[in-house]
């Protein structure tokens, strides 16, 4: 009885110490549910475990993240009016229409726990915003475009994810084995992907990966997995084919994560109902032969190599020809542009570094600010580690200065792969503090965006490992 009455105690002191105000009191199960998970922050990352079936581990993601949760939908509501002229309740809709009856019913559980903890911890938001805002890649950079011209014929492009990575193995490396590394791009609006997510799920690997609060996928990508995979990916820039009939590519990411034992398995099911959205280039590794591959996924064509020894790299130009020339709008010789400058700067660092690669050399890399157009080491657009806010028209930009750049950094070798573990800086790759109020006095044609974007300030790299404790 006694250890009876000192697990409540423990018990009700967690909860009071970890969760939200809640506008209804928990119930026993819900209680339960949340001695399994764990929360934690450190250097400017949120580390959140969560495990069992799909409805608990939703829920206490739901539940803990609440907060995070609603302010990352709140952002995404506010860009999508302002740049669409459309109600969030419209691209909501659409959402629901095209995505909600194609997830599987174990993603789609695992959204109905998200949605009952965040119901729990006294939010207002929806299931079916829940599912909008894991869709949004797709949703809104994906499907709006096709259909854009016929509804708001004057409303700009929404600027697409992109991010800058690279996998080596064999005689590139240092030790032989794999060597990963990513840093994530976006709008400075969407500087939200500061969620490392340790998933034991009942059923298949678990999964340790970056997200953002909200997200059952990863969005940015970033993952490593008990089956010894790891991986990232790029956004193929200007890619244009869409299939509203297929399935979501969050959905299809995070059942081949969570359940694929090999570089093959992943790709399968990835393939499998492909519908073209959030078109990416995937860089994967498999720790227990050192082997890698690239999986360039259009919608027609899919661009498929991998080696034991060599690299592949990512900068959202498509590297298969005819996903380039097919698919996409990108002109591959246009220096100018920051995609191309990337690719040739990968290049570079691959054939300079040749035999030497380790995660020191790797954090080097993502903080690179060599600018292959200029032949100068220049922060900018242009940079491994970008930073658009600081560009002017020289680039070719059509806007100058938007905030847009990398604001993160992730590595990974064969050796931390398999103790379930990474290093991450969150802010920038390279360590350049960003001030949001700064910013906008010196750019006030973005004044729109005041309240949405965040101080960044200087971070160290840390290492995060699956299960760890406060």
């Amino acid at each position: 009885m006694a250890q009876q009455i000192l697990f409540f105690f423990y018990l009700a002191a967690f909860i009071s110490i970890t969760t939200p105000q809640s506008s209804s009191p928990l119930t026993k199960q819900q209680q339960q549910w949340l001695t399994k998970s764990e929360k934690h922050e450190k250097n400017g990352w949120i580390y959140l475990h969560i495990e069992g079936k799909p409805k608990e581990r939703g829920f206490q993601h739901g539940y803990l993240l609440a907060k995070d949760i609603t302010e990352g939908i709140r952002i995404q509501r506010k860009v999508w009016e302002y740049e669409s002229a459309m109600e969030w309740s419209w691209i909501v809709a659409r959402s629901t229409e095209l995505f909600a009856a194609k997830i599987d019913s174990e993603n789609l559980e695992e959204i109905n726990g998200i949605t009952e903890g965040l119901t729990a911890a006294g939010s207002a938001i929806t299931k079916e915003e829940v599912i909008a805002y894991n869709s949004a890649s797709e949703l809104i950079g994906s499907w709006w475009p096709t259909v854009k011209d016929t509804i708001s014929p004057n409303a700009p492009k929404s600027k697409k994810e992109s991010c800058s990575s690279f996998i080596a193995t064999g005689s590139m490396t240092k030790d032989g084995g794999i060597v990963l590394g990513h840093n994530t791009w976006s709008s400075y609006c969407f500087a939200n992907f500061n969620v490392i997510m340790d998933i034991v799920p009942e059923k298949g690997h678990r999964i340790l990966m970056q997200a953002a609060a909200g997200l059952i996928h990863s969005g940015t990508d970033f993952f490593i997995t008990d089956a010894g995979l790891v991986g990232s990916e790029t956004t193929i820039g200007g890619f244009e084919p869409f299939d509203p009939d297929g399935i979501p590519e969050f959905a299809r990411m995070r059942t081949a994560t969570q359940y694929a034992s090999s570089i093959d398995e992943w790709c399968t099911i990835m393939k499998k109902g492909n519908n073209g959205g959030y078109a990416n280039a995937w860089l994967i590794g498999d720790v227990n032969t050192n082997e890698i591959a690239r999986l360039e996924l259009g919608l027609k064509y899919v661009g498929f190599e991998r080696t034991k020894n060599g690299y592949f790299t990512g900068s959202n130009i498509a590297e298969d020809l005819k996903i380039l020339r097919f698919e996409t709008t990108s002109n591959e010789l246009n220096i100018k542009n920051p995609d191309i400058a990337r690719r040739v700067r990968w290049k570079q660092l691959m054939k300079e570094n040749k035999g030497k690669i380790d995660l020191a050399k790797a954090e080097l890399f993502l903080a690179d600010h060599m600018d292959t157009y200029l032949k100068t080491s220049t922060p900018g657009a242009r940079a491994i580690c970008g930073h658009w806010e600081l560009d002017s028209q020289i680039s070719g930009l059509d806007e100058p200065f938007y905030p847009l750049g990398a604001y993160d950094g992730k590595v990974v070798d064969t050796k931390m792969a398999k103790k379930m573990s990474f290093r991450a800086r969150w802010g920038t790759s390279c360590g350049m503090p960003f001030s949001a109020a700064a910013y906008l006095k010196e750019h006030p044609q973005f004044d729109w965006i005041e309240g949405l974007i965040k101080d960044r300030p200087t971070e160290q790299w840390v290492n995060f490992t699956a299960g760890e404790k406060k």
